[in-house]
């Protein structure tokens, strides 16, 4: 009998059923639950329950807290099975990025699974024996009586395991060549594009639709596209996931970030009595300007009639005046101050004009994020006389590729056989030659050493420096935090602790700012930016009560994740051509940005797109900003 849950008015353009958590959390704790009942039902019974694990960020939470029931609350996996979805071809089980290793530190090292019981795909079967290979392993799957609880994540391009744009209903497990997208997402994880595999095995659509249930996890906003399209739109080859409404027990588990694009989230008007806050009210008159392809003061009362905002306009109507109210809020968010402007009115303006010159905060998860999304704000704050000080919150090593600290060493040997006294560079040589035997032992994919995750951050370091002083920061308004999580772990494996939240709030005490700038609210949970956000969250509760705190404003910055829409923007800094050409040259002196990240000044020129479509002044870029809510 299915489990899933009854729908609502609300979920009406839904096909799958969703449920919508505060926080990934609770999600995970909520399916570790319902595992937990599965494993002891299936054990009273004599049975062996079979499950089917995912990779990847998103069901970390997950493992952690099954982890947590067996090493706190006794639960025993010694009667459970478990199929992983996908393996990278040509990786083996003990290289640092394969899953079968993934696989182990999150989970299988750290409970009492027997190992004869844990199924993996092999990335280094021989290619001419891949067929076969698949075949057993969907007859190992139907030999166990196939799977009891299916667990999904969702990439970037609707895949599910990597059956990428194009994969049948159908298909079965099989080796597949990879996406483009799909392998720029994993780029980091591999230190650069380049080095990601471009094959992998993986379960197909069909193996997994076989499952008994099926349980797909998604979260933050750079989901939310993917998953509206797979839960309310057709089913299509070309979004692997969309198949899941098919199922008869199928449901997505997914956080408020990844929600955003749902009818129920993005235009509730259509499905049911709304509350005309004012973002509501501002989004709904921004949707239907941009729906109709008008400026806001153009829009009539048939507009708004026609398309489901009856209400709205009953309320807050005419659409004249309503127009007005939006157009000018809207106005509002344009400034060319961002620290506010001192001696003026500051009645409409986003930020306050004293004090003045303001203590701003710059805080940066990696060392280019806030270069690379607000590095023209950074500029003209410099510009108007404010203490602007650029935190990195870590080092950034992971993402520097081998070729930097290759090219480092390289020239560091060079110069020392072309000085006058050669025998004062001993040292310098000895370090040099010592780097380049680490980086030809460890191979493309091998684990960095400490001496070359140093290496690494230090040149990050000098990009950083380099990029913040065509940015107008000096040397001396620059910090690197080297938050303690990230040194000590890996991407889509970083976990927290008590010592990051000390060492940030300990900042945050010695700079006492007056605003601060911070990113990663609508991230995944596990990336990095994620992670320092939610750390942030946590120094700042514990400066609670102390005066700086209370007064300090607090700006958002979008990274990696989706942009800002026009009816979340809370300030908006606009660029003229020559300082978004000169945050573009700053981006330059980053070695290591990825395609998404270069991409910043052609974002910046969509949201002064976005702007000019409304009706608003045509600008040729604008940097946006979201305030923080402390509730």
């Amino acid at each position: 009998m299915s489990t899933a849950p009854r729908r609502t008015a609300a979920e009406a353009y839904e096909k799958t059923p969703t449920v919508i958590f505060q926080s990934s959390a609770l999600a995970a704790r909520e399916l570790a639950l319902e595992v937990r009942a599965l494993i002891e039902e299936r054990a009273r019974e004599g049975k062996n329950a079979v499950l089917g694990m995912a990779t990847g960020s998103t069901p970390v939470p997950f493992y952690r807290e099954l982890i947590r029931l067996h090493r706190e609350e006794g639960l025993s996996f010694k009667n459970v099975i478990t199929f992983n979805l996908d393996e990278y071809y040509g990786l083996g089980p003990d290289h640092p990025e394969s899953y079968a290793r993934f696989m182990a530190d999150q989970l299988f090292d750290h409970i009492d699974i027997p190992k004869e019981n844990i199924n993996i795909p092999s990335g280094k079967v021989p290619s001419e024996q891949v067929f076969a290979h698949c075949r057993e392993y969907e007859e190992k799957i139907d030999a166990v009586g196939g799977i009891d609880l299916q667990i999904l994540g969702i990439g970037r391009t609707g895949h599910i395991g990597f059956n990428e744009p194009g994969s049948s209903r159908d298909s079965l497990t099989r080796r597949i060549t990879l996406d483009r997208v799909t392998r720029q997402d994993a780029a980091a994880d591999f230190r650069g594009e380049e080095n990601v595999p471009r094959f992998a095995i993986t379960m197909g659509v069909g193996t997994i639709l076989r499952g008994k249930k099926l349980v797909l996890m998604a979260w933050g906003e750079n989901k939310a596209e993917m998953v509206a399209k797979a839960v309310e739109g057709p089913m299509t080859e070309a979004i692997s996931a969309s198949f899941l409404q098919g199922h008869t027990n199928a449901r997505f588990y997914i956080d408020i970030g990844a929600s955003r694009e749902l009818t129920r989230v993005k235009l509730p008007w259509l499905v049911g009595p709304v509350s005309w806050t004012p973002r509501e009210t501002n989004r709904a008159v921004c949707w239907l300007a941009g729906l109709l392809q008008k400026p806001v003061l153009k829009l009539t009362d048939e507009h708004y009639n026609e398309h489901g905002l009856g209400d709205l306009l009953s309320e807050q109507g005419p659409a004249y005046q309503l127009n007005i109210r939006i157009f000018n809020h809207l106005q509002h968010t344009i400034t060319g101050w961002p620290g506010g402007k001192p001696n003026e009115d500051d009645t409409y303006r986003p930020e306050r004009a004293s004090p003045y010159p303001k203590r701003c905060l710059i805080l940066s998860p990696e060392p280019q994020d806030a270069v690379v999304s607000m590095g023209a704000t950074l500029e003209r704050l410099s510009e108007q006389g404010h203490e602007v000080r650029l935190v990195a919150l870590t080092s950034g090593s992971l993402r520097v590729p081998d070729r930097e600290a290759d090219k480092f060493a390289e020239t560091l040997r060079e110069l020392a056989a072309v000085v006058s006294d050669p025998t004062a560079w001993t040292a310098q040589t000895a370090y040099a030659e010592e780097v380049l035997k680490m980086l030809a032992e460890k191979g493309d994919f091998g684990a960095d050493t400490p001496l070359l995750r140093q290496l690494k951050a230090l040149v990050l370091r000098g990009e950083l420096r380099d990029a913040a002083n065509a940015c107008r920061i000096s040397n001396e308004h620059i910090f690197f935090l080297d938050l303690p999580f990230y040194e000590e772990g890996r991407y889509r494996r970083f976990k927290s602790t008590q010592a990051d939240v000390d060492a940030l709030t300990n900042l945050l005490r010695e700079q006492r700012p007056h605003q601060i700038y911070l990113t990663g609210d609508a991230a995944d949970p596990s990336s990095v930016s994620g992670i320092c956000y939610r750390v942030f969250q946590a120094a700042l509760k514990n400066c609670e009560g102390e005066e700086w705190a209370g007064a300090c404003s607090l700006w958002l910055y979008r990274g990696k994740e989706r942009p800002l829409e026009a009816h979340e923007i809370d300030m908006a800094v606009p660029l003229s051509p020559l300082q978004l050409e000169r945050k573009t040259r700053a981006l330059g002196r980053f070695g290591s940005l990825s395609s998404l990240e270069l991409s910043s000044p052609e974002s910046n020129r969509q949201n002064a797109a976005h702007y000019d479509a409304l009706g608003l002044a045509q600008y040729e870029a604008i940097e946006a900003f979201q305030r923080w809510s402390r509730a």
